[in-house]
């Protein structure tokens, strides 16, 4: 527990953004206002919010903005991005395609970023824990597939670092979601994380006629992959409503997660393989 800081989290939410805005019709202007903050905020986190907005009036505003929307056909700078009335979660994606150490804060302030950024977060982390347990079955991989500062060598199992690596997600997703972060304030969150570490495992059991026969390496990441999912889709819930999955709702995402995420794992397990081959290949000359 010592090796995670959730400072580190709390600081990339808490940084400052402004987000600007660029559009010569004013009614357009009042359009992006309003996805930017949407019906339902309370007066306080709207008040909040909007001092972090900006309508850009000059060029040297331009310089001010972390990122912006700008109304179509009007000429902007690169981290500016137009914005669809049609479809305006395009714009959002795009930001955060280009601006991901900007993802936390922008989604703690501005409510339309927050489900693509946990989305996000909990897809790379499912990738992570995937990518561990395929690794511990791969000798000589570890120390060069992980690019967590936390994560070399110092787990007795894959439980372990999948475990951590989940109440690191928690952190990540409470930040995203505008929740307190840290170990006292999501304790109720991180226990049910801990106590669960092998429950979720239960449920692969009982879906364990859907991993095809002799599918090794993959199916093991696919198991790994897909209770880090059912863990970070009931966060989410949970931030989002306060309340959790059902079990029904477990299975199902569990479901999904592993008829999703086969790509991706593969992909894992041949790009392991192949380093693999290359660190035991004979060096000739």
């Amino acid at each position: 527990m010592r090796t995670l800081n959730p400072n580190e989290v709390r600081a990339m939410a808490d940084q400052e953004v402004c987000f600007g805005v660029l559009a010569a019709d004013d009614a357009v202007a009042a359009e992006i206002f309003s996805f930017l903050l949407p019906p339902g905020l309370s007066q306080e986190r709207a008040r909040q919010a909007g001092r972090m907005i900006l309508r850009v009036g000059s060029e040297a505003d331009f310089d001010a903005c972390t990122v912006g929307f700008a109304e179509g056909g009007v000429p902007h700078p690169e981290h500016f991005y137009r914005f669809d009335l049609a479809a305006p979660q395009r714009g959002v994606r795009l930001i955060l395609d280009e601006h991901e150490e900007d993802a936390l804060a922008l989604a703690r302030w501005f409510q339309p970023f927050r489900g693509e950024v946990c989305e996000r977060t909990i897809w790379k982390v499912c990738k992570e824990n995937a990518m561990f347990t395929v690794a511990t079955a791969i000798p000589n991989v570890i120390p060069t597939a992980l690019v967590l500062p936390w994560a070399a060598g110092e787990f007795a199992s894959d439980t372990a670092f999948l475990t951590m690596n989940q109440v690191r997600m928690a952190f990540l997703l409470a930040a995203a979601s505008d929740h307190e972060i840290g170990y006292a304030e999501q304790k109720a969150q991180i226990g049910s994380i801990v106590a669960a570490a092998f429950g979720w495992r239960s449920l692969a059991r009982e879906l364990v006629g859907k991993i095809p026969a002799g599918g090794g390496l993959v199916s093991k990441g696919l198991v790994a992959f897909a209770g880090t999912y059912v863990v970070g889709k009931s966060l989410e819930r949970f931030f989002s409503v306060g309340r959790d999955l059902t079990r029904a709702e477990r299975t199902d995402y569990y479901e999904d997660a592993y008829t999703r995420g086969r790509d991706a794992v593969t992909e894992i397990v041949d790009r392991l393989r192949s380093q693999k081959n290359r660190s035991t290949a004979p060096s000739h000359g």
